[in-house]
Parts: C-alpha cells; sequence; structure tokens
C-alpha cells in the first residue's frame, strides 16, 4: 500500500490540526468490539477460552450444530444483539448490615427513643439516660473521688466537700426587669355575661329607667360627635377660597341668551397649558443626581441625631428611674393597679393597634314596648355581634374594622385614530 501523503506541519497552528488520527481510531474501534462480543481484549486471554484442539470426533455433532435460519429483518439482528459486557446498575447489590440487639439497644438510648418490648411495652423511659454512652458513665461515677493537686494520692478514695455555696459572688446581681403579661389573663369577663335587668320582657322600675339612661348618654354623646364632624367639614369648606357654586360639582348652568361659542372658548383659555415632557439633558441628570445624594445625606444625619437624642432620653430616663423616691414609686403602682382593675372588665373602649374595642350597644325598649308577656316579647339585638364583641373584649381577636367589598373602577381611555385628527380642519377648508 502507498504511505498515506501528510500535508505540511512546519507552522505552529498546523500541529495538532493536521495530525492524522485514523489508525489510532480505528485501532480503539477494534478493542472496543472484542470488548463488546468477548467481554475483554483477546490478547489478554488464555489459549484455552480461545480455541481447543479436538483428537477425537463426536458423533452428535450435526445435532449440536445450529441449523439453518430463514432469513430476518435487520432491525431484529441489531436488536438480538447483546453486549458481553455487564450492565450498571444503578442500586447496590450489597445487603443491609444487620445490627446486634446490643447496639440497636445501645443506638435507641443514644437517640433517647424508649426500648420496646413484647406487645409494646415500653422497657425504660428515655429521659434517665445519658445522650453519649446510653448511661452514667465511670467519670460521673467517680468524680470527686482523685483531687488533681494533692502532694500525694490519697488512700481512700472520699469525695472532696466543695464549698461553691460559700464563695462571694463576682458582681451584684442585676436587678431583673417585669416580664409583661398578656392582658388576656387579667381579664375576667365571662364568655357570656349575664344581661342587665332592664332588658327583661317584665323589668323593674328602676333597673328599667337606669337602662334609659345610660342609653341616652350613648345617644347625646354619638350626636355631639357627629355635629362636631360636620362643623369641622363646613369649616374646611369656608376657607376653600372662590365663590360658591350653584349644584353640584363640576354642573355649570346655562343661562338663557349665552353664546356657546364664547363659553368654550372660555373654558379652553381657564384650561391650564399642558407641558410636554422633554428629556433631560446630561447636566440635569447630574444635578439631580446630585441633589438626591444631598436629600439622601440630609435624611440621614436627621436619623443619626434623632438616634442620639433618643440614647440621651433613655440615660436620662435611667437616672430618673434610679433618683426617683418612695412616694412616685407609690403613686406608680396605684396607677398599675387601677389598670388591672379595669382590666378585669375587658378591654372595651380601649385603643388596641390601629382601631379601638368597640363597647356593646344598650339594647333597651320604651315603655310602651314592652310585652310584660314571654310571648309577646320583641327580639333586640344579635346573638352573633354580641358574641363577637365579646371575642374582642377579652382579648381573644384583634379589633377590625368591616372591610365592604368596592365595585372596580375601569377608567374610560380614548384614542383617537390617526385619520380623524384633523377631519374638523378639512371639513372647515371645504
Amino acid at each position: 500500500m502507498s504511505k498515506k501523503s501528510q500535508p505540511s506541519r512546519k507552522g505552529k497552528k498546523a500541529w495538532r490540526k493536521n495530525v492524522d488520527l485514523k489508525d489510532l481510531e480505528e485501532g480503539l474501534e477494534e478493542r472496543r468490539e472484542e470488548e463488546r462480543l468477548f467481554g475483554g481484549s483477546l490478547s489478554q486471554k488464555p489459549d484455552d477460552a480461545l480455541f481447543q484442539i479436538d483428537t477425537k470426533a463426536d458423533e452428535n455433532l450435526r445435532s449440536v450444530l445450529p441449523k439453518a435460519k430463514p432469513a430476518e429483518l435487520t432491525s431484529l439482528k441489531i436488536l438480538s444483539e447483546r453486549s458481553a459486557v455487564p450492565a450498571v446498575f444503578s442500586r447496590t447489590t450489597s445487603r443491609k448490615h444487620h445490627l446486634s440487639r446490643e447496639e440497636k439497644d445501645r443506638l435507641l438510648r443514644v437517640a433517647k427513643r424508649p426500648r420496646k418490648g413484647p406487645f409494646g411495652a415500653i422497657l425504660d423511659e428515655p429521659d434517665g439516660w445519658s445522650a453519649a454512652s446510653g448511661g452514667v458513665t465511670e467519670a460521673v461515677k467517680l468524680s470527686g473521688h482523685y483531687d488533681p493537686w494533692a502532694s500525694s494520692p490519697p488512700a481512700t478514695s472520699e469525695p472532696i466537700p466543695l464549698a461553691i455555696a460559700n464563695l462571694p459572688p463576682s458582681h451584684p446581681p442585676s436587678a431583673t426587669t417585669e416580664i409583661s403579661t398578656n392582658p388576656r389573663t387579667l381579664i375576667c369577663l365571662p364568655a357570656v355575661p349575664l344581661p342587665h335587668a332592664g332588658t327583661s320582657y317584665n323589668p323593674p322600675v328602676q333597673a328599667h329607667t337606669e337602662l334609659l339612661l345610660r342609653a341616652h348618654k350613648e345617644e347625646e354623646s354619638r350626636l355631639r360627635e357627629d355635629v362636631r364632624w360636620k362643623e369641622a367639614g363646613q369649616a374646611i369648606k369656608d376657607a376653600v377660597p372662590g365663590e360658591p357654586s350653584l349644584g353640584a360639582e363640576g354642573m355649570a348652568i346655562d343661562n338663557p341668551g349665552e353664546n356657546v361659542e364664547e363659553a368654550e372658548n372660555a373654558e379652553e383659555a381657564a384650561l391650564p397649558p399642558k407641558k410636554i415632557p422633554q428629556r433631560k439633558t446630561k447636566a440635569e441628570r447630574r444635578k439631580a443626581l446630585k441633589v438626591r445624594a444631598e436629600r439622601r445625606f440630609l435624611a440621614e444625619r436627621a436619623a443619626k441625631r434623632r438616634q442620639l437624642s433618643f440614647l440621651s432620653e433613655l440615660n436620662a430616663r435611667k437616672l430618673r428611674r434610679v433618683e426617683r423616691g418612695p412616694a412616685q414609686e407609690e403613686i406608680l403602682q396605684q396607677r398599675k393597679n387601677a389598670l388591672q382593675e379595669k382590666l378585669k372588665t375587658g378591654l372595651a373602649g380601649q385603643k388596641l393597634g390601629k382601631h379601638r374595642v368597640p363597647e356593646g350597644l344598650v339594647d333597651v325598649q320604651l315603655g310602651d314596648e314592652l310585652s310584660e308577656t314571654l310571648r309577646g316579647m320583641k327580639v333586640e339585638g344579635n346573638l352573633f355581634k354580641d358574641r363577637f364583641l365579646n371575642l374582642q373584649q377579652r382579648a381573644l381577636i384583634e379589633p377590625r374594622l368591616r372591610v365592604l367589598p368596592k365595585k372596580r373602577r375601569v377608567r374610560m381611555v380614548e384614542y383617537e385614530k390617526h385619520a380623524w385628527k384633523r377631519f374638523d380642519r378639512e371639513q372647515e377648508r371645504r
């Protein structure tokens, strides 16, 4: 065979590019084919595995030899071929290590789990064992029997007494602050409180009069609050400059004989001119960044000043607390006791978070509405609402306001096509 021509490899770029590896690749492919067919390289197998010398004829050779088979499809031949290389299994075929009973008991004690016997009976409790060795160690048993600082080892192993309890403390203990308790623990309001005697269908005169006065006071306070809000709203309206308009806002009353074109021109003149947004220059952007950085610096400096003033006030508060006399302590204790007494009746009227805990409305009937019989009694109040208010007053749920569903308001956006922008002008020209 003629030797294959090798291209020039004088340049450094062509050293690896033009190397002919065809012979090497064919040899490697032959080695892989041998591994697939025979399970390994034929050159490494012994002679007995490759061939044998038959010195005696075999009479049953014809029955052993494979018979001619009909022609098969190429796809079936490819599928029937199997490689002699064993397949790789993802699962481990090794058997699990079986623990002995003693090792299993020790691991259960280390994990602080109870050992179970027959019928699910617990043999020992996990709390009585050590987490490391499953029991009390020898070091714990022999603790106190050896003094490492003694000149000679003691003859008898007796525990050495330690006078730790008599040692003075290294620093005085700090005063413990009182832990704030949940107001729910101080509330003594029952889940279903007893109703007032005046709410009966046939109440006593004194109780009914007392309940009527209470309802009258609540209604008066509510009316005063409504009047106060109305006055505040009217004051805000009076403070706004401008002539009083007739009718609703945005609705102008047309006077007869007024020219329509003059009204349109006046409306156009009253509207402010629209400013077209323009692209900022580099100088304007630098100026805006500089202003933003100055504002951020001023805000950080103000926050730091507030923090320093708070810390100084905190030190002053600590000093005032230290210098507080017994009279002030007594006043604070009285306020605390009064607050606790107030909490016993619930949180009605107190503000928690954003909202205030509502007070229950007084359900009372007038004198002419009383039925004096149980059959003709009218239903007053709402059990569900009373239960909900009671949960809020007992600090079981937070005070919230009713959130009513709002209809989504979609703003109509109108676009004028380019073909109709100059329609009016074109009509005027014609």
